[in-house]
């Protein structure tokens, strides 16, 4: 059945083909539309093909290589653990099977499906996009309306809210593989407060673990784990330790010993317990697609929450194998053969195939399975949705554990479905620049799909980072929810005081606590309202030609342009107005200067240290005075950073940050200012004081 909506043209079909596997993707129950697919021909069940016109746009695919428009390339959803997100690559941790064509027809299309999907968006034909399943079992949701943006806020309503984070996870957040003990981390935090350099968390990579075991702390690097964060809380700090997807085999593991007793671990055909080879070298993998598995994997967080945590981050999920302990058996068999042989072209070449194809190869994939509600079904067939329902066995529990307060949760894999439980970070990526750009275009196309609370390991997490790539990075990540310095074991350390230029990193950080109140509010309008918070420049200026072609810069919210530099030695850019616009630059929250620019093509100089945006004419972008973490920061208080003509307007969403209390008018805030600098406000937020910056 088609789900009308208010509005000219704005529905949504159901088509189904076979016998979908829930994903539990989609909220609600919608019946199926019993007419012919639109848009699309249609073979087999599984093969769905679109013929594009030239001026057609491809929107979508959520965290994926490549521009915000996807076509040209073809995509595959595979969760996969790759750590080298080059223009070649097909895949990466995610499985976002949403687009949306805007051209000749605008329509979106929403294809669930749990196993491995390939987008071909004109890379074999150039003006034909080819989905192509591996089965002919699956839903398709064709989503019509009157828009891109109106039909990215049907969808978002289809798949459900995104998840809300405690507010503190807004702030700056610095991350290495590994901070070994206590003491290193109190140097880390000493050495950011000393600077004054802005700090609200620290991360805990796997080393804090007893030999990789997920909810376990080594009580010689981290003799008291409960005090210390309690210390760290004190000091504005919230410590956010990681949790993998493999369980360590070894008996008098309380978590490996439930889980054998449960049955909650996946299992090969005969029934045995699937082994694989992750960080703590042999492991079970929890069968996450199991109700009852995941209540009790979930129920595990509790451990490091009485111990006073309060965010976590899930990793290793797609889920990664280094080894299955079968295929691992049949390599050392294979490996005899080239024992005392001359190792020319073709044996070498063989011999590397052979050992460097044991780490997340296909084939182990399809030797475990899962017990799922509607029956016994092999990993391979539903392989997309092991991260995403990891994840929702944590945010399961935190309701049930911590009911009345906010976890920050987030994932490297993902499903859509998966963003009503956490957010993502984007995976392992490199100190490159143009992962810089990369970053960019992922954010309107995981805002698309759910993903919200979402952002990039800043200054790259492998290889070595610069300081000039680190500083144009950061002044990008002051406006993504997630901001987090993180780098990679044996990688120059890149915490911002380790460089000369101490004082613009202290600058650059301080002012996102400056733009908090507003950047939190625009987070929460789009969470609860279906909506997005990074657009293309085609989704605001939907009839500018121009707008339709730029790639390298991103509305946030709804009064902000941002245009990043992200090339080496650059000092400016050009960038494209669609209206009249107000240039804002700060070099810290105490230096600004303004001017206005014509509708048109600039050119901009943007210093190393200056941070650069545009506001829209009419519109308001309220500011604190910040401080050293947002406790510090103070919300009643702000500052009205403006572009006003004739009348400028804004509606300021806040809260306490912490409680699930998001629905209380007195959450809101009109706040408008006239011509001559009049400030009124209104609403049952109107508590609050505004002044003009």
């Amino acid at each position: 059945m088609a789900i009308p909506q208010k509005g000219c043209r704005r529905m949504i079909k159901r088509i189904t083909y076979g016998a979908p596997f829930d994903t539990e993707a989609v909220t609600g129950a919608y019946e199926s539309w019993q007419g012919e697919l639109p848009y699309f021909s249609q073979e087999e069940g599984r093969k769905f093909s679109y013929r594009m016109a030239e001026e057609d746009i491809v929107f979508g695919l959520g965290e994926n290589v490549r521009g915000i428009n996807k076509r040209g390339w073809i995509y595959e959803s595979k969760c996969s653990d790759d750590p080298n997100h080059r223009e070649d690559k097909r895949s990466l941790y995610g499985a976002h099977n949403f687009l949306i064509v805007d051209g000749k027809e605008c329509f979106g299309v929403f294809f669930d499906y749990p196993g491995k999907l390939t987008f071909d968006i004109g890379y074999t034909d150039r003006n034909v996009m080819l989905i192509e399943a591996q089965t002919g079992d699956i839903d398709v949701y064709v989503i019509e309306g009157e828009g891109p943006e109106d039909i990215a806020k049907q969808f978002r309503g289809l798949v459900g809210r995104s998840y809300i984070p405690p507010k503190w996870a807004f702030g700056y957040g610095q991350s290495r593989w590994s901070y070994m003990n206590e003491d290193e981390i109190r140097e880390v935090v000493k050495k950011h407060r000393e600077a004054g350099i802005p700090l609200d968390s620290i991360y805990l990579d796997i080393d804090y673990m007893v030999k990789y075991k997920d909810f376990t702390v080594n009580e010689e690097t981290f003799p008291d784990l409960a005090g210390f964060a309690k210390e760290m809380k004190e000091q504005g700090i919230h410590l956010v330790p990681i949790i993998d997807a493999g369980v360590k085999i070894e008996e008098g593991y309380d978590i490996y010993e439930e889980g054998m007793a449960g049955g909650y671990f996946c299992k090969e055909e005969d029934g045995s317990e699937f082994v694989a080879g992750v960080w703590p070298g042999r492991v079970h993998f929890p069968d996450m697609l199991n109700a009852d598995a995941r209540k009790w994997f979930g129920g595990k967080y509790k451990v490091l929450l009485d111990q006073g945590i309060e965010g976590f981050w899930n990793d290793m999920n797609e889920p990664a194998i280094f080894y299955s302990e079968k295929h691992l058996q049949e390599v050392f068999e294979q490996l005899e053969e080239f024992r005392g042989i001359n190792l020319d072209n073709e044996a070498s070449a063989s011999l590397n195939r052979l050992v460097g194809g044991l780490s997340n190869n296909e084939e182990d994939y399809k030797l475990f399975y899962h017990e799922h509600k509607d029956g016994r079904v092999r990993h391979d067939k539903v392989h997309n949705l092991f991260g995403y329902n990891m994840t929702r066995a944590a945010g399961e529990a935190f309701e049930e554990l911590e009911p009345n307060k906010r976890i920050l949760m987030f994932s490297r894999s993902s499903y859509i479905g998966m963003h009503r439980y956490g957010g993502i970070w984007t995976g392992d990526n490199l100190s490159w620049w143009s992962h810089i750009l990369l970053n960019l275009h992922m954010m309107p196309s995981l805002n698309m799909c759910g993903f919200l609370y979402t952002g990039a390991d800043l200054g790259g997490f492998g290889a070595d980072t610069t300081e000039e790539l680190l500083m144009r990075w950061l002044e990008l990540g002051i406006f993504t929810p997630l901001m987090r310095n993180h780098s990679a074991w044996g990688t120059r350390r890149q915490e911002v005081y380790r460089f000369t230029q101490t004082g613009s990193f202290q600058k650059i950080i301080a002012l996102r606590y400056c733009l908090l109140p507003y950047l939190y509010s625009e987070y929460m309008k789009a969470a609860l309202r279906d909506e997005m918070m990074f657009r293309p420049l085609s989704f605001v200026y939907a009839g500018d030609r121009f707008a339709r072609r730029v790639e390298d810069q991103l509305m946030v919210g709804e009064s902000i342009m941002i245009a990043p530099v992200y090339e080496q030695n650059a000092k400016g850019r050009y960038v494209y107005l669609p209206e009249r616009m107000k240039l804002v630059r700060f070099r810290g929250p105490e230096d600004r200067k303004e001017e206005v620019l014509e509708k048109g093509h600039h050119y901009v100089d943007i210093a190393l240290d200056e941070v650069v945006f545009f506001i829209r004419p009419d519109h308001l972008v309220p500011m604190s005075k910040g401080g050293s973490c947002v406790e510090k920061v103070d919300f009643d208080h702000l500052g009205l950073l403006g572009f006003v003509e004739k009348e400028g307007s804004y509606e300021l969403y806040d809260d306490d940050g912490y409680s699930r209390d998001y629905e209380s008018p007195s959450h809101y805030t009109q706040i408008t200012v006239d011509a001559e600098g009049r400030i009124s406000s209104g609403g049952e937020g109107s508590r609050k004081e505004f002044y003009l910056i």
